[in-house]
Protein backbone atom coordinates (compact mmCIF):
# COMPACT_ATOMS: atom_id res chain seq x y z
CA UNK A 1 0.00 0.00 0.00
CA UNK A 2 0.99 3.68 -0.73
CA UNK A 3 3.66 5.04 2.09
CA UNK A 4 1.21 7.35 4.68
CA UNK A 5 2.43 11.27 5.28
CA UNK A 6 1.78 12.97 8.31
CA UNK A 7 -1.84 14.24 8.74
CA UNK A 8 -3.08 12.06 5.82
CA UNK A 9 -5.35 9.77 8.18
CA UNK A 10 -7.64 13.38 8.52
CA UNK A 11 -7.58 14.78 5.21
CA UNK A 12 -10.57 12.53 4.46
CA UNK A 13 -12.44 13.27 7.50
CA UNK A 14 -15.33 15.96 6.43
CA UNK A 15 -16.34 13.79 3.88
CA UNK A 16 -16.52 10.65 4.91
CA UNK A 17 -17.82 11.59 8.43
CA UNK A 18 -20.35 13.26 6.67
CA UNK A 19 -21.74 10.83 5.19
CA UNK A 20 -22.05 9.04 8.20
CA UNK A 21 -24.06 12.27 9.76
CA UNK A 22 -26.56 12.61 6.71
CA UNK A 23 -26.97 8.65 7.01
CA UNK A 24 -27.77 9.42 11.45
CA UNK A 25 -30.42 12.91 10.35
CA UNK A 26 -32.92 10.66 7.24
CA UNK A 27 -33.04 7.41 8.66
CA UNK A 28 -36.21 8.45 11.00
CA UNK A 29 -37.85 9.12 7.83
CA UNK A 30 -39.28 5.75 7.18
CA UNK A 31 -36.41 3.45 5.54
CA UNK A 32 -38.18 0.08 5.07
CA UNK A 33 -36.06 -2.24 2.86
CA UNK A 34 -32.68 -3.06 4.56
CA UNK A 35 -29.67 -5.07 2.59
CA UNK A 36 -26.66 -5.73 3.77
CA UNK A 37 -23.64 -4.24 2.01
CA UNK A 38 -21.26 -6.53 3.36
CA UNK A 39 -19.04 -8.04 0.34
CA UNK A 40 -18.43 -11.40 -0.07
CA UNK A 41 -14.47 -12.20 -0.12
CA UNK A 42 -12.85 -14.69 -2.09
CA UNK A 43 -10.22 -16.95 -1.53
CA UNK A 44 -8.54 -19.04 1.91
CA UNK A 45 -5.22 -19.80 2.28
CA UNK A 46 -4.45 -23.29 4.21
CA UNK A 47 -3.43 -21.01 7.68
CA UNK A 48 -6.79 -19.33 7.61
CA UNK A 49 -6.87 -18.28 11.15
CA UNK A 50 -6.37 -14.37 12.11
CA UNK A 51 -5.23 -12.82 14.96
CA UNK A 52 -6.41 -9.48 16.31
CA UNK A 53 -4.37 -7.60 18.32
CA UNK A 54 -5.87 -4.81 20.54
CA UNK A 55 -5.11 -3.12 23.76
CA UNK A 56 -6.85 -4.60 26.06
CA UNK A 57 -8.43 -7.74 25.62
CA UNK A 58 -12.02 -8.63 26.94
CA UNK A 59 -12.84 -9.17 30.83
CA UNK A 60 -16.28 -11.02 30.15
CA UNK A 61 -18.53 -12.09 27.16
CA UNK A 62 -21.53 -10.17 28.26
CA UNK A 63 -22.53 -8.26 25.10
CA UNK A 64 -25.07 -5.82 26.78
CA UNK A 65 -22.99 -5.52 30.41
CA UNK A 66 -20.07 -3.22 29.18
CA UNK A 67 -19.34 0.53 27.60
CA UNK A 68 -16.19 -0.22 25.79
CA UNK A 69 -15.64 -0.58 22.33
CA UNK A 70 -12.99 -2.72 21.90
CA UNK A 71 -15.31 -5.51 24.03
CA UNK A 72 -17.75 -5.01 20.65
CA UNK A 73 -15.60 -5.89 18.42
CA UNK A 74 -14.60 -9.11 19.79
CA UNK A 75 -18.26 -10.30 21.23
CA UNK A 76 -20.12 -8.75 17.51
CA UNK A 77 -18.04 -11.27 16.14
CA UNK A 78 -20.81 -13.94 17.80
CA UNK A 79 -23.67 -11.56 18.40
CA UNK A 80 -25.58 -9.02 16.07
CA UNK A 81 -28.17 -6.47 16.33
CA UNK A 82 -31.02 -5.88 14.93
CA UNK A 83 -29.75 -2.88 13.03
CA UNK A 84 -25.97 -2.04 12.00
CA UNK A 85 -23.93 0.31 9.69
CA UNK A 86 -22.02 -0.44 6.70
CA UNK A 87 -18.14 0.99 6.50
CA UNK A 88 -20.12 4.55 4.88
CA UNK A 89 -22.38 4.88 7.70
CA UNK A 90 -25.88 3.72 5.82
CA UNK A 91 -27.74 1.77 7.95
CA UNK A 92 -28.54 -1.77 7.11
CA UNK A 93 -30.64 -5.00 8.92
CA UNK A 94 -29.37 -7.69 10.43
CA UNK A 95 -31.91 -9.17 12.17
CA UNK A 96 -34.53 -7.19 10.28
CA UNK A 97 -36.02 -6.75 7.25
CA UNK A 98 -38.02 -3.26 7.51
CA UNK A 99 -38.18 -0.97 9.78
CA UNK A 100 -40.16 2.24 10.39
CA UNK A 101 -42.06 5.02 12.85
CA UNK A 102 -45.64 4.01 13.65
CA UNK A 103 -46.70 6.82 15.97
CA UNK A 104 -44.03 9.96 17.88
CA UNK A 105 -43.02 7.31 20.59
CA UNK A 106 -42.90 4.31 18.93
CA UNK A 107 -41.42 2.12 16.18
CA UNK A 108 -41.69 -0.98 14.40
CA UNK A 109 -38.68 -3.18 13.25
CA UNK A 110 -39.76 -6.71 11.76
CA UNK A 111 -37.74 -9.43 12.19
CA UNK A 112 -35.80 -12.17 9.75
CA UNK A 113 -37.20 -15.51 9.78
CA UNK A 114 -35.21 -18.80 10.55
CA UNK A 115 -32.55 -16.82 12.07
CA UNK A 116 -30.22 -19.88 13.70
CA UNK A 117 -28.43 -18.94 16.88
CA UNK A 118 -25.06 -21.05 17.48
CA UNK A 119 -27.25 -23.81 20.05
CA UNK A 120 -29.67 -24.24 16.64
CA UNK A 121 -32.82 -22.45 18.12
CA UNK A 122 -33.89 -20.02 16.13
CA UNK A 123 -34.78 -15.94 16.77
CA UNK A 124 -38.20 -15.00 17.57
CA UNK A 125 -40.03 -11.67 18.61
CA UNK A 126 -39.48 -12.43 22.37
CA UNK A 127 -36.22 -13.03 22.11
CA UNK A 128 -35.80 -9.58 20.59
CA UNK A 129 -37.53 -7.86 22.58
CA UNK A 130 -36.41 -9.84 26.11
CA UNK A 131 -32.51 -8.48 24.77
CA UNK A 132 -33.50 -4.81 24.69
CA UNK A 133 -35.12 -5.09 27.76
CA UNK A 134 -32.26 -6.63 29.39
CA UNK A 135 -30.43 -3.25 28.86
CA UNK A 136 -33.29 -1.12 29.71
CA UNK A 137 -34.96 -2.58 32.58
CA UNK A 138 -33.47 -3.41 35.63
CA UNK A 139 -35.89 -5.93 36.63
CA UNK A 140 -35.33 -7.83 33.62
CA UNK A 141 -31.51 -7.26 33.37
CA UNK A 142 -30.11 -5.95 36.36
CA UNK A 143 -26.73 -5.15 34.61
CA UNK A 144 -23.60 -3.84 36.40
CA UNK A 145 -22.92 -1.67 33.15
CA UNK A 146 -25.63 -1.60 30.82
CA UNK A 147 -25.28 0.38 27.49
CA UNK A 148 -26.27 3.74 26.78
CA UNK A 149 -30.10 3.30 24.98
CA UNK A 150 -31.63 6.51 26.78
CA UNK A 151 -34.03 7.83 25.86
CA UNK A 152 -35.48 4.36 24.78
CA UNK A 153 -38.00 2.43 27.52
CA UNK A 154 -39.12 -0.81 26.53
CA UNK A 155 -39.46 -3.31 23.58
CA UNK A 156 -42.65 -5.45 23.04
CA UNK A 157 -43.09 -8.53 21.08
CA UNK A 158 -45.39 -8.30 18.19
CA UNK A 159 -45.99 -12.01 17.42
CA UNK A 160 -48.77 -11.56 14.97
CA UNK A 161 -46.28 -9.26 12.68
CA UNK A 162 -43.14 -11.24 13.75
CA UNK A 163 -41.60 -7.87 14.80
CA UNK A 164 -41.36 -5.75 18.17
CA UNK A 165 -42.08 -2.43 18.86
CA UNK A 166 -39.62 0.07 20.49
CA UNK A 167 -40.72 2.40 22.45
CA UNK A 168 -39.35 6.01 23.59
CA UNK A 169 -40.29 8.38 26.09
CA UNK A 170 -40.38 11.61 23.61
CA UNK A 171 -39.74 11.76 19.86
CA UNK A 172 -36.15 10.31 19.90
CA UNK A 173 -35.33 11.56 16.46
CA UNK A 174 -32.13 9.21 16.95
CA UNK A 175 -34.44 5.96 18.22
CA UNK A 176 -32.72 3.80 14.41
CA UNK A 177 -29.54 5.23 14.51
CA UNK A 178 -29.28 4.13 18.38
CA UNK A 179 -30.35 0.54 17.91
CA UNK A 180 -27.59 0.83 15.13
CA UNK A 181 -24.64 1.41 17.36
CA UNK A 182 -22.51 -0.73 19.31
CA UNK A 183 -24.96 -1.27 21.56
CA UNK A 184 -27.92 -3.90 21.70
CA UNK A 185 -26.89 -7.24 20.55
CA UNK A 186 -29.85 -9.98 20.55
CA UNK A 187 -29.50 -13.28 22.58
CA UNK A 188 -31.90 -16.21 23.33
CA UNK A 189 -34.23 -15.41 25.86
CA UNK A 190 -34.17 -19.10 27.09
CA UNK A 191 -30.36 -19.06 26.78
CA UNK A 192 -29.95 -16.32 28.72
CA UNK A 193 -32.75 -16.93 31.48
CA UNK A 194 -30.92 -21.01 31.92
CA UNK A 195 -27.66 -19.27 33.53
CA UNK A 196 -26.36 -16.61 36.13
CA UNK A 197 -24.44 -13.84 35.27
CA UNK A 198 -20.81 -15.57 35.59
CA UNK A 199 -21.98 -18.23 33.05
CA UNK A 200 -23.25 -15.77 30.97
CA UNK A 201 -19.85 -13.36 31.00
CA UNK A 202 -17.89 -16.70 30.27
CA UNK A 203 -20.42 -18.48 27.35
CA UNK A 204 -21.87 -17.02 24.26
CA UNK A 205 -24.66 -18.17 21.97
CA UNK A 206 -25.42 -15.54 19.17
CA UNK A 207 -26.70 -15.42 15.99
CA UNK A 208 -23.46 -14.41 14.23
CA UNK A 209 -21.14 -15.56 11.74
CA UNK A 210 -18.44 -17.05 14.74
CA UNK A 211 -19.04 -19.24 17.14
CA UNK A 212 -16.83 -19.12 20.83
CA UNK A 213 -14.38 -21.58 20.85
CA UNK A 214 -11.88 -20.65 23.82
CA UNK A 215 -12.19 -17.89 26.35
CA UNK A 216 -9.26 -16.96 28.96
CA UNK A 217 -10.39 -13.33 30.83
CA UNK A 218 -8.07 -10.49 30.10
CA UNK A 219 -5.89 -12.79 27.53
CA UNK A 220 -7.77 -14.16 24.15
CA UNK A 221 -10.85 -14.77 22.57
CA UNK A 222 -10.89 -17.79 20.07
CA UNK A 223 -13.55 -18.64 17.77
CA UNK A 224 -14.58 -20.68 14.85
CA UNK A 225 -16.71 -19.50 11.98
CA UNK A 226 -20.68 -20.82 12.06
CA UNK A 227 -21.51 -22.97 9.22
CA UNK A 228 -25.01 -22.21 9.35
CA UNK A 229 -24.87 -18.32 9.51
CA UNK A 230 -27.59 -16.87 7.62
CA UNK A 231 -25.50 -15.31 4.93
CA UNK A 232 -23.50 -17.86 4.50
CA UNK A 233 -19.85 -18.79 6.31
CA UNK A 234 -17.49 -16.66 6.58
CA UNK A 235 -14.05 -17.28 4.71
CA UNK A 236 -11.81 -17.83 7.89
CA UNK A 237 -12.32 -20.57 9.21
CA UNK A 238 -11.27 -19.57 12.38
CA UNK A 239 -10.22 -16.10 14.67
CA UNK A 240 -8.26 -14.91 17.55
CA UNK A 241 -8.44 -11.63 19.57
CA UNK A 242 -5.69 -11.09 21.83
CA UNK A 243 -4.56 -8.01 24.45
CA UNK A 244 -1.53 -6.30 24.63
CA UNK A 245 -1.68 -2.72 26.32
CA UNK A 246 1.79 -1.89 25.77
CA UNK A 247 2.62 -0.65 21.89
CA UNK A 248 6.07 -1.58 21.86
CA UNK A 249 4.32 -5.37 22.42
CA UNK A 250 2.00 -5.14 19.89
CA UNK A 251 4.09 -3.75 17.29
CA UNK A 252 6.80 -6.57 17.63
CA UNK A 253 4.04 -9.36 17.38
CA UNK A 254 2.76 -7.86 13.81
CA UNK A 255 6.26 -7.37 12.73
CA UNK A 256 7.04 -11.25 13.63
CA UNK A 257 4.13 -12.47 12.03
CA UNK A 258 2.20 -13.26 15.08
CA UNK A 259 -1.14 -10.95 14.38
CA UNK A 260 -3.26 -9.93 10.64
CA UNK A 261 -4.29 -6.61 12.19
CA UNK A 262 -2.89 -4.46 14.80
CA UNK A 263 -4.84 -1.92 16.71
CA UNK A 264 -3.12 1.50 17.59
CA UNK A 265 0.11 1.74 15.48
CA UNK A 266 2.03 4.49 16.95
CA UNK A 267 2.47 6.82 14.73
CA UNK A 268 6.45 6.74 15.54
CA UNK A 269 6.49 3.24 14.42
CA UNK A 270 4.01 3.85 11.20
CA UNK A 271 7.53 4.05 8.68
CA UNK A 272 8.87 1.07 10.51
CA UNK A 273 5.47 -0.91 10.20
CA UNK A 274 5.31 0.33 6.18
CA UNK A 275 9.33 -0.51 5.47
CA UNK A 276 9.09 -4.07 7.04
CA UNK A 277 8.48 -7.20 4.27
CA UNK A 278 5.30 -8.04 4.71
CA UNK A 279 3.63 -5.30 7.07
CA UNK A 280 1.47 -2.15 5.95
CA UNK A 281 -0.51 1.06 8.17
CA UNK A 282 -3.96 1.45 7.49
CA UNK A 283 -5.18 4.88 8.65
CA UNK A 284 -8.50 6.38 8.62
CA UNK A 285 -10.44 8.99 10.20
CA UNK A 286 -11.93 8.01 13.38
CA UNK A 287 -15.38 9.02 15.00
CA UNK A 288 -13.72 8.86 18.62
CA UNK A 289 -12.09 12.66 20.05
CA UNK A 290 -10.06 11.60 23.42
CA UNK A 291 -10.43 14.15 26.45
CA UNK A 292 -9.90 14.44 30.02
CA UNK A 293 -12.95 14.71 31.71
CA UNK A 294 -13.42 16.68 35.03
CA UNK A 295 -16.05 15.88 37.56
CA UNK A 296 -17.89 18.88 38.45
CA UNK A 297 -18.72 17.59 41.61
CA UNK A 298 -15.23 17.47 42.81
CA UNK A 299 -12.57 20.05 43.77
CA UNK A 300 -11.22 21.90 42.02
CA UNK A 301 -13.38 20.83 39.08
CA UNK A 302 -16.36 22.12 40.40
CA UNK A 303 -14.60 26.06 39.24
CA UNK A 304 -15.61 26.26 35.86
CA UNK A 305 -12.53 29.04 36.07
CA UNK A 306 -10.23 26.64 37.32
CA UNK A 307 -11.47 24.33 34.23
CA UNK A 308 -10.99 27.12 31.42
CA UNK A 309 -7.68 27.51 32.90
CA UNK A 310 -6.83 23.66 32.61
CA UNK A 311 -7.91 24.35 28.64
CA UNK A 312 -5.57 27.49 28.59
CA UNK A 313 -2.64 25.46 29.51
CA UNK A 314 -3.33 22.59 27.27
CA UNK A 315 -1.38 23.12 23.74
CA UNK A 316 -3.00 20.78 21.14
CA UNK A 317 -1.51 21.43 18.29
CA UNK A 318 2.22 20.81 20.40
CA UNK A 319 0.85 17.99 21.09
CA UNK A 320 -0.36 16.14 17.72
CA UNK A 321 2.54 17.27 16.35
CA UNK A 322 5.23 16.65 18.95
CA UNK A 323 3.27 13.19 20.28
CA UNK A 324 1.24 12.05 17.49
CA UNK A 325 3.44 13.01 14.69
CA UNK A 326 0.64 14.95 12.98
CA UNK A 327 -1.92 12.00 13.20
CA UNK A 328 -4.72 14.36 14.71
CA UNK A 329 -6.81 17.66 15.22
CA UNK A 330 -7.72 20.02 17.61
CA UNK A 331 -10.77 19.51 19.49
CA UNK A 332 -13.21 21.91 20.64
CA UNK A 333 -16.48 20.88 21.80
CA UNK A 334 -17.84 17.44 22.35
CA UNK A 335 -18.72 17.09 18.67
CA UNK A 336 -16.19 16.86 15.70
CA UNK A 337 -16.20 18.29 12.33
CA UNK A 338 -18.80 16.55 9.92
CA UNK A 339 -20.90 15.38 13.12
CA UNK A 340 -24.79 16.33 12.99
CA UNK A 341 -24.40 19.63 15.16
CA UNK A 342 -21.13 20.60 15.13
CA UNK A 343 -20.65 23.86 15.86
CA UNK A 344 -18.26 25.34 13.28
CA UNK A 345 -18.53 28.79 15.23
CA UNK A 346 -16.81 27.53 18.60
CA UNK A 347 -13.06 28.74 19.09
CA UNK A 348 -10.28 26.82 20.17
CA UNK A 349 -8.87 27.22 23.28
CA UNK A 350 -5.67 29.02 22.78
CA UNK A 351 -2.14 28.28 24.94
CA UNK A 352 -2.23 31.31 27.28
CA UNK A 353 -0.48 30.45 30.88
CA UNK A 354 -0.67 34.00 31.68
CA UNK A 355 -4.70 33.84 32.04
CA UNK A 356 -4.73 30.52 32.58
CA UNK A 357 -2.67 31.92 35.98
CA UNK A 358 -4.99 34.09 36.83
CA UNK A 359 -8.38 32.16 36.10
CA UNK A 360 -6.94 29.41 38.37
CA UNK A 361 -6.41 32.55 41.16
CA UNK A 362 -9.55 33.54 40.61
CA UNK A 363 -11.18 29.97 41.35
CA UNK A 364 -9.37 29.90 44.70
CA UNK A 365 -7.66 26.70 44.46
CA UNK A 366 -4.18 28.09 43.88
CA UNK A 367 -1.67 25.85 45.20
CA UNK A 368 -3.89 22.76 44.53
CA UNK A 369 -2.75 19.05 43.28
CA UNK A 370 -4.35 17.40 40.26
CA UNK A 371 -3.68 13.73 39.45
CA UNK A 372 -4.78 12.90 35.42
CA UNK A 373 -6.02 9.15 35.40
CA UNK A 374 -5.25 7.44 32.13
CA UNK A 375 -5.88 3.79 30.42
CA UNK A 376 -2.85 2.30 29.05
CA UNK A 377 -2.93 1.12 25.61
CA UNK A 378 -6.82 2.07 24.77
CA UNK A 379 -6.10 5.48 22.92
CA UNK A 380 -3.59 6.55 20.40
CA UNK A 381 -0.44 7.14 22.37
CA UNK A 382 -2.45 7.78 25.58
CA UNK A 383 -0.07 7.83 27.88
CA UNK A 384 2.64 9.59 26.24
CA UNK A 385 -0.38 12.34 25.65
CA UNK A 386 -1.42 12.23 29.29
CA UNK A 387 1.95 12.88 30.22
CA UNK A 388 2.70 15.89 27.87
CA UNK A 389 -1.01 17.50 28.93
CA UNK A 390 0.21 16.94 32.67
CA UNK A 391 3.67 18.16 31.67
CA UNK A 392 2.05 21.52 30.26
CA UNK A 393 -0.28 22.00 33.16
CA UNK A 394 2.40 22.10 35.85
CA UNK A 395 4.52 24.71 34.48
CA UNK A 396 1.58 26.90 35.75
CA UNK A 397 2.97 28.26 39.16
CA UNK A 398 -0.05 28.05 41.12
CA UNK A 399 -1.09 24.39 39.91
CA UNK A 400 0.97 20.72 40.16
CA UNK A 401 -0.36 18.21 37.74
CA UNK A 402 0.99 14.04 37.84
CA UNK A 403 -0.19 11.12 35.78
CA UNK A 404 -1.56 8.20 37.21
CA UNK A 405 -1.50 5.02 34.86
CA UNK A 406 -4.16 2.79 34.95
CA UNK A 407 -5.12 -0.71 33.37
CA UNK A 408 -8.05 0.22 31.46
CA UNK A 409 -10.37 -2.23 32.53
CA UNK A 410 -10.18 -0.96 35.71
CA UNK A 411 -10.10 2.50 35.11
CA UNK A 412 -13.16 2.10 33.12
CA UNK A 413 -15.21 -0.05 35.74
CA UNK A 414 -14.75 2.99 37.82
CA UNK A 415 -16.60 5.25 35.53
CA UNK A 416 -20.72 5.59 36.51
CA UNK A 417 -22.89 8.58 37.30
CA UNK A 418 -21.89 8.46 40.53
CA UNK A 419 -20.30 11.46 40.55
CA UNK A 420 -18.90 10.61 43.98
CA UNK A 421 -16.84 8.00 43.34
CA UNK A 422 -14.35 7.03 41.02
CA UNK A 423 -11.39 9.58 39.74
CA UNK A 424 -12.40 13.15 39.48
CA UNK A 425 -10.17 14.15 36.41
CA UNK A 426 -9.58 10.55 33.24
CA UNK A 427 -8.80 10.79 29.58
CA UNK A 428 -11.99 8.92 27.89
CA UNK A 429 -12.24 9.12 24.17
CA UNK A 430 -15.86 8.17 23.79
CA UNK A 431 -16.65 6.60 19.63
CA UNK A 432 -19.67 8.46 18.16
CA UNK A 433 -20.83 5.64 16.65
CA UNK A 434 -23.78 7.23 14.65
CA UNK A 435 -22.34 10.73 13.93
CA UNK A 436 -24.96 12.32 16.15
CA UNK A 437 -23.69 14.90 18.62
CA UNK A 438 -26.43 13.31 21.20
CA UNK A 439 -25.18 10.18 21.02
CA UNK A 440 -21.81 11.45 22.94
CA UNK A 441 -23.54 14.18 24.84
CA UNK A 442 -25.88 12.30 26.57
CA UNK A 443 -23.88 9.22 28.32
CA UNK A 444 -20.74 12.02 29.26
CA UNK A 445 -22.58 15.09 29.61
CA UNK A 446 -25.82 14.42 30.80
CA UNK A 447 -27.68 13.76 34.37
CA UNK A 448 -27.78 9.95 35.07
CA UNK A 449 -25.71 9.66 31.85
CA UNK A 450 -24.02 5.75 31.71
CA UNK A 451 -20.57 7.62 31.85
CA UNK A 452 -21.18 10.99 33.26
CA UNK A 453 -18.97 13.74 34.50
CA UNK A 454 -21.34 16.34 34.52
CA UNK A 455 -24.46 18.13 36.07
CA UNK A 456 -25.85 21.43 35.05
CA UNK A 457 -29.81 22.31 34.80
CA UNK A 458 -29.78 24.51 31.65
CA UNK A 459 -27.42 22.27 29.75
CA UNK A 460 -29.90 19.60 30.68
CA UNK A 461 -32.56 21.10 29.86
CA UNK A 462 -31.32 22.19 25.90
CA UNK A 463 -30.48 18.81 25.47
CA UNK A 464 -34.12 17.75 26.24
CA UNK A 465 -35.53 20.04 24.02
CA UNK A 466 -32.91 19.26 21.31
CA UNK A 467 -34.26 15.33 21.63
CA UNK A 468 -37.96 16.46 21.79
CA UNK A 469 -37.58 18.13 18.53
CA UNK A 470 -38.69 16.70 14.94
CA UNK A 471 -37.73 19.53 12.98
CA UNK A 472 -34.09 18.28 11.49
CA UNK A 473 -32.68 22.17 11.28
CA UNK A 474 -33.71 23.41 14.40
CA UNK A 475 -32.90 19.90 16.11
CA UNK A 476 -29.26 20.93 14.41
CA UNK A 477 -29.26 24.37 15.99
CA UNK A 478 -30.03 23.12 19.06
CA UNK A 479 -26.85 20.98 19.58
CA UNK A 480 -24.82 23.68 17.87
CA UNK A 481 -25.90 26.06 20.57
CA UNK A 482 -25.58 23.15 23.29
CA UNK A 483 -21.58 22.62 22.27
CA UNK A 484 -21.20 26.40 22.03
CA UNK A 485 -22.45 25.91 25.91
CA UNK A 486 -20.05 23.37 26.48
CA UNK A 487 -17.22 24.43 25.05
CA UNK A 488 -17.91 27.76 27.16
CA UNK A 489 -18.64 25.54 30.68
CA UNK A 490 -15.40 23.40 29.87
CA UNK A 491 -16.47 20.22 30.96
CA UNK A 492 -13.46 18.63 29.63
CA UNK A 493 -9.91 19.39 28.80
CA UNK A 494 -10.25 19.13 25.22
CA UNK A 495 -7.58 17.70 23.26
CA UNK A 496 -7.84 16.03 19.35
CA UNK A 497 -9.99 13.70 16.91
CA UNK A 498 -7.63 10.97 16.58
CA UNK A 499 -6.66 9.34 13.86
CA UNK A 500 -7.22 5.26 13.82
CA UNK A 501 -3.64 3.19 12.90
CA UNK A 502 -4.14 -0.36 12.03
CA UNK A 503 -0.75 -2.38 11.32
CA UNK A 504 -2.00 -5.46 8.79
CA UNK A 505 0.20 -8.58 7.28
CA UNK A 506 -0.05 -8.33 3.74
CA UNK A 507 -1.75 -11.70 3.57
CA UNK A 508 -5.15 -9.87 5.28
CA UNK A 509 -7.84 -7.95 3.51
CA UNK A 510 -9.69 -5.80 5.46
CA UNK A 511 -11.65 -2.26 5.38
CA UNK A 512 -10.26 0.01 7.84
CA UNK A 513 -13.30 2.53 9.10
CA UNK A 514 -13.75 5.67 11.37
CA UNK A 515 -16.11 4.08 13.70
CA UNK A 516 -13.23 1.91 15.13
CA UNK A 517 -15.73 -1.50 14.34
CA UNK A 518 -14.36 -4.00 13.05
CA UNK A 519 -16.08 -6.37 11.01
CA UNK A 520 -14.68 -10.34 10.55
CA UNK A 521 -17.49 -11.39 8.24
CA UNK A 522 -15.61 -9.50 5.89
CA UNK A 523 -11.98 -10.76 6.45
CA UNK A 524 -10.07 -12.99 3.76
CA UNK A 525 -6.26 -13.95 3.87
CA UNK A 526 -4.19 -15.28 0.38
Amino acid sequence: MPKISRRTALQSAGSAVATVAIAGCTSDDGQTEAEDDREDSEGMSEDDTVTVIQGPAPEQLDPQNHTQTYTSNVVLAAYENLLFRDEDGQLYGELVEEWERIEEGRVRLTLREDVPFHDGSTLTPEDAAFSLNRILLEEVGDLVSPQNFEPIQEAEPIDDEFAIDVISESLNPIVFQTLGSHNGQIMKKSWVEERDQADIAMEMNGTGPFKLVEFEQDEYVRYERFEEYREGPADIESLEYRGASEASTRVNQLLAGESDLTVNIPPDDVSRVEENEGTSVDAVAALRMPFFAMVKTREPFDSVEFRRAMNLAVDNESIIENVLDGFGAPSNQPTQEGVFGYNPDVDTYPQDYDRAEELVEESGYAGVEITLHTPTGRYLRDVEVAQAVASQIDELPNVSASVEQRDTNSLFSELSPNLDTGPACYMLGYANAIADAAYVIEPLLTEGGSSTSWEDEETQALFEEAQSESDIDRREELLQELNQEFHDLAPWIFLHQQANLYGTSDRFEWTARGDDHIDPYTFSVE
